[in-house]
């Protein structure tokens, strides 16, 4: 046991961001058409071997991956199954288990209108950030109809 104590390792990159949805082709329009991200592929994955990776017991996925601009790889996920899981669960930034993905946009404005067109909507009002490192900067959050929120971030004019 001892020997691996004294191992290291080094984290090399973060490879992608993975998020849950109830619908892939209404969130593939919105990160496609509404945010801009490249489509890269799909897959389809059921077997034992995705149970055993997910830890979820017959777990049956339908999958998508889209690209920011920078490389940074959303994966949206729809499970077909198993039949027991959760559907909607409104989960709060507050509460455990919420997470959001951060995007540097150019013009928060524009892109808060053109999210509300698309049945997402800010959690709150866009705020600018007045102190510490990123103060000047333009926050808000969003979210989809299934909950995943996403932070909007317009840094400030130099």
């Amino acid at each position: 046991m001892d020997v691996f104590l004294n191992m290291s390792f080094r984290i090399i990159a973060a490879d992608h961001t993975g998020i849950t949805v109830s619908n892939l082709e209404r969130a593939l329009d919105f990160w496609q058409n509404v945010l801009g991200f490249e489509f890269s592929h799909r897959a389809y994955q059921t077997s034992e071997m995705a149970s055993e990776i997910t830890g979820v017991a017959g777990a049956e996925i339908k999958l998508a991956v889209v690209k920011a601009p920078g490389g940074h790889r959303i994966e949206l996920l729809e499970y077909l199954a198993p039949p027991d899981r959760k559907q909607h669960v409104d989960l709060r930034p507050c509460d455990v288990g919420s997470i959001h993905v951060a995007l540097t946009v150019d013009n928060l404005e524009v892109v808060l209108k053109k999210i509300a067109e698309s049945r997402w909507k800010a959690a709150g009002e866009p705020q600018t950030l007045k102190q510490g490192p990123n103060a000047g900067k333009r926050v808000v959050y969003v979210r989809d109809p299934d909950g995943t929120t996403i932070e909007l971030m317009q840094m400030p004019a130099q």
